[in-house]
């Protein structure tokens, strides 16, 4: 698959041109969206017997690795929609039907996101603040709070989760479902005016009885971590295409700071290049060195989910991991471009000033510097109790 077939330069530099006046007007992408959406890039995962492409997730993350190197924030906001329809695509690898819906709905055009992060939900998704009222039917209704949730001014199917107390004698239960936009008992607050990936418009939804129908509803899970394939598919596309995206930050960086050492010059030298500069030449080989070690990561991880390679206990290890090392790199990368570019690069409107702000998010996504190294520690020293 060549990369540049799906998202041609042409297509890049004009999101590239939109990326500063989204980020300065804290607007919405609606025409990078409808641009990606002309190109088929919402059928990444969808099989082509439903109109899609029929993808893997290697080959998905390397395109939006390029997408990143262009509009991060719309990379990562579309991020959303290609995990849920990535999940339904690794499941469906391994023989697991039960969100073919999504495959479906979003070949036929329907727009997907995540309603799942909450503020003081550390547990992520083995816990719920959301109460999952179940209705008899097998409908649920849900109340809660759900925050970061991106594409909000666009997406038109809503995978939320969240608490049943009272079910396994009060031990509860997890359920996970979908709402439409036309479902009542939610409300969107325009609560988005982050430092970075502004973009994305990851506004904060209030679920107020919103009900799902038990044709929508399409797990129900112990709280608590769990072997189910539902985890290890979100956590597997959720880790690796946003490790993508901050790989693409990285990149696009490091091609900023090598054009910004070859244009300054330094008086004292004559008029000398930068690039000729041996502290300047160090710290853009820096970066180049961080970035040579990533590249290969995401594929890797990338492709032995493709191949249903079977890391068995280590697998959550290598996600997380995937994930601190490109958003950290990422910041490295932009830190070491800034210092290369010089003062220029602080002022507002600058490329690199909007990457140093938008990759600052890479922090705040799951699974955090704290709780991946708690998971690593465990798949190589077991659990801290006992």
């Amino acid at each position: 698959m060549n990369e540049a077939s799906v998202l041609p330069d042409g297509l890049l530099a004009r999101f590239r041109s939109r990326a500063a006046g989204y980020d300065r007007d804290n607007a919405f992408f609606y025409e990078d969206l409808e641009e990606l959406r002309e190109a088929g890039y919402l059928g990444l995962f969808v099989p082509e017997s439903d109109g899609g492409m029929g993808l893997g997730l290697e080959a998905v993350a390397g395109l939006q690795r390029r997408l990143a190197t262009a509009a991060p924030a719309t990379a990562l906001a579309v991020n959303m929609h290609l995990v849920w329809t990535g999940v339904a695509h690794v499941l469906a690898e391994r023989g697991d039907d039960s969100l073919d819906l999504v495959l479906k709905e979003a070949g036929r055009g329907e727009l997907f996101a995540f309603g799942n992060s909450e503020a003081g939900n550390d547990s992520v998704l083995f816990d719920s603040l959301t109460t999952a009222e179940p209705l008899g039917d097998g409908s649920y209704r849900f109340t809660g709070r759900k925050i970061f949730t991106s594409l909000s001014p666009a997406w038109t199917r809503l995978g939320i989760f969240g608490k049943d107390p009272q079910a396994n004698d009060g031990a509860g239960e997890l359920v996970h479902g979908f709402i439409t936009r036309e479902t009542p008992g939610y409300t969107i607050l325009e609560d988005w005016d982050a430092l970075g990936m502004r973009a994305s418009q990851s506004n904060t939804t209030v679920l107020e009885g919103a009900v799902v129908p038990a044709d929508r509803i399409f797990r129900t899970l112990p709280v608590g971590p769990n072997a189910d394939p539902l985890i290890f598919a979100i956590f597997a596309c959720f880790e690796t295409l946003l490790a993508a995206v901050y790989t693409g930050i990285g990149e696009r960086a490091l091609e900023l700071a090598a054009e910004a050492a070859g244009k300054r010059t330094s008086l004292k030298n004559g008029g000398r290049s930068y690039a000729k500069d041996p502290d300047i030449r160090w710290k853009v080989a820096e970066a180049a060195i961080a970035m040579e070690g990533l590249y290969p990561h995401v594929a890797q991880v990338a492709g032995d989910v493709d191949a249903l390679v079977e890391h068995g206990g280590q697998w959550f290890a290598k996600l997380v991991a995937l994930k601190v090392h490109a958003t950290e790199t990422a910041r490295t990368v932009v830190d070491l471009a800034i210092r290369v570019a010089g003062g220029s690069s602080y002022f507002r409107g600058s490329e690199l000033e909007r990457l140093y702000r938008d990759v600052l998010a890479g922090m705040f996504h799951p699974s955090d510097d704290e709780s991946a190294h708690n998971t690593v520690a465990n798949a190589w020293l077991g659990p801290l109790e006992g």
